[in-house]
């Protein structure tokens, strides 16, 4: 009888423990994987616009919308990590469906007018009650404990972007890019659904799930993020294309470059710079080369293309990291955020795309980086990319070779640039890593070399004692009718000591005679 009795209460327990729900059985990233796949099947319907009254808010009066920093998910619990949620308008035009699992199950996040305030009452009015959001905002105590600072905000297609404990926001990820700088024109799909994963009080990761839809392809995302002195995204990513791709883009970064040391400066303008990024950083897996390209704003669409065969890392990144470099106090750009892409395994051939749009204006993203895989995509394919995504300061690459810190362009038959007409005097000044271990008489010397039809008249090294640096200059002519392409590096007797600068001056450009 009590053995009977035992068992009896040993199935009860059983089927009581089945039924409570878990975090493990409530909802997963496999869950997700199906719903992108099983949507991949189905017409693509793109998700319903908001009220045009929202689309056609200008910036000032989108602003006056805000969120209430109170009544931030899990604002109650002792969790680190708390959530708030972003009102559609302007930019961000239709809402997304929100989702959060504990461990009680999983739970819609339904939308509720009270949780922000309206400068405007009029607007407040007309605002539907069942608008939803248009994505949310990570919080996290970056500097004290008692303090919420804003460091990852998902809002508006796929993109979304970070900053680690000390930066101010600047360059974007996104989830996919589709035919970006193609005469076909670029597609967007969108994250259309999030599931966030509640974390314990003492977690240090924060879970996101999320699903991606678009005309040509769907998708399932995981993302697993840690805040800190940088912001570390840990990315899986399964793609499931509705239709064949020209050009996918993983893991892209999207950026404005205005101007730089190596350009010609705005009429009007008195800041040295304007950037978020000033170049792309490159780590090639076959090779083991480190190579870098300084950005450029073009006279119209700039494409380049950089093989790779299982490439360790790619980047866009801001140097330049002094108040003066800038010199502007209310934009902080010596604050923004360098972006690391580093695959998980072996990725394969393929290619970084360097996309470089013209804009007169600092306000305007123009800048695009990812990576492309070489062979075709197709129809019914499943594609499965994992990588790690670090926003922080310009050292979150771990390169220790040599870096081209700055980059100067000018006329090569000036006073203090030569007496070669149509040729260009161009310096760059390389330091940090290995090239600080050496002395100020240490015999470094350069190799360098341009492409096509150009010719390399001269090139010297020499210390700069007073900042540190080893400056390379170089006299160069283009052929004519044709752009300057240039490669160069440092090397010490038979080392290599820096990462290879690769340069391509445009036969249009602000140099030689400018169009601004």
């Amino acid at each position: 009888m009590k053995r009977y009795r035992f068992a009896l209460a040993s199935c009860l327990l059983t089927v009581l423990v089945m039924m409570l729900p878990s975090l493990a059985t409530a909802f997963d990233f496999d869950d997700v994987i199906a719903e992108a796949r099983g949507l991949a099947d189905q017409a693509y319907k793109p998700p319903p616009p908001v009220p045009q009254f929202l689309q056609d808010l200008n910036y000032d009066q989108y602003q006056g919308i805000r969120f209430k920093p109170q009544n931030s998910l899990w604002a109650p619990s002792k969790s680190r990590f708390q959530v708030m949620l972003v009102s559609p308008g302007l930019f961000f035009k239709h809402a997304v469906r929100m989702h959060v699992i504990d461990a009680q199950g999983l739970h819609d996040i339904d939308y509720d007018k009270s949780n922000f305030t309206f400068d405007n009452e009029e607007l407040s009015r007309r605002v539907p009650a069942d608008l939803g959001y248009a994505g949310f905002k990570l919080t996290y105590p970056m500097h004290d404990a008692g303090t919420q600072n804003q460091f990852l905000v998902f809002a508006g297609a796929s993109y979304f972007r970070a900053v680690g404990r000390d930066n101010a926001f600047g360059l974007s990820a996104r989830g996919i890019a589709v035919d970006t700088g193609l005469p076909s024109g670029e597609q967007f799909p969108s994250f259309t659904e999030f599931w966030l994963v509640r974390p314990a009080a003492g977690d240090e990761v924060v879970s996101i799930y999320a699903l991606l839809d678009g005309r040509r392809l769907t998708g399932a995302y995981r993302f697993d993020v840690r805040a800190g002195d940088a912001t570390v995204i840990d990315v899986k990513a399964r793609l499931f294309p509705r239709d064949g791709i020209q050009m996918l883009g993983i893991a892209p970064l999207t950026s404005m470059f205005f101007y730089g040391s190596n350009t010609g400066r705005p009429l009007g303008e008195w800041r040295p710079r304007v950037h978020d990024s000033d170049g792309l950083l490159i780590q090639n897996g076959g090779s083991g080369e480190w190579l870098w390209r300084p950005l450029l704003n073009p006279a119209g669409l700039k494409m380049d293309y950089f093989l790779t065969e299982n490439v360790r890392g790619f980047g866009l990144m801001q140097r330049q990291e002094r108040f003066e470099d800038f010199a502007d106090f209310g934009a902080k750009y010596q604050d923004r955020p360098s972006a690391w892409v580093a695959p998980q395994g072996d990725w394969g051939k393929g290619r970084i795309t360097l996309v470089q749009l013209p804009t007169r204006t600092e306000t305007n993203d123009n800048i695009v980086a990812f990576w492309t895989p070489m062979e075709p995509v197709t129809k019914n394919q499943t594609l499965s990319f994992d990588y790690r995504l670090t926003f922080g300061d310009r050292d979150i690459a771990g390169i220790q070779t040599g870096q081209a810190l700055d980059t100067y362009v000018g006329d090569g038959n000036k006073v203090g640039g030569g007496n070669s007409e149509g040729a260009y005097r161009v310096i760059i000044d390389f330091g940090d890593g290995v090239l600080d271990s050496l002395s100020a008489d240490a015999a470094v010397t350069s190799n360098v070399t341009a492409g096509g039809d150009g010719e390399v008249i001269e090139h010297f090294v020499e210390y700069l004692a007073p900042v540190k640096r080893w400056r390379l200059s170089i006299l160069a002519r283009p052929a004519e009718g044709q752009p300057l392409q240039l490669r160069a590096f440092l090397k010490k007797g038979e080392d290599t000591v820096s990462e290879t600068w690769s340069y391509e001056i445009p036969v249009n450009n602000d140099i030689l005679g400018g169009r601004r």
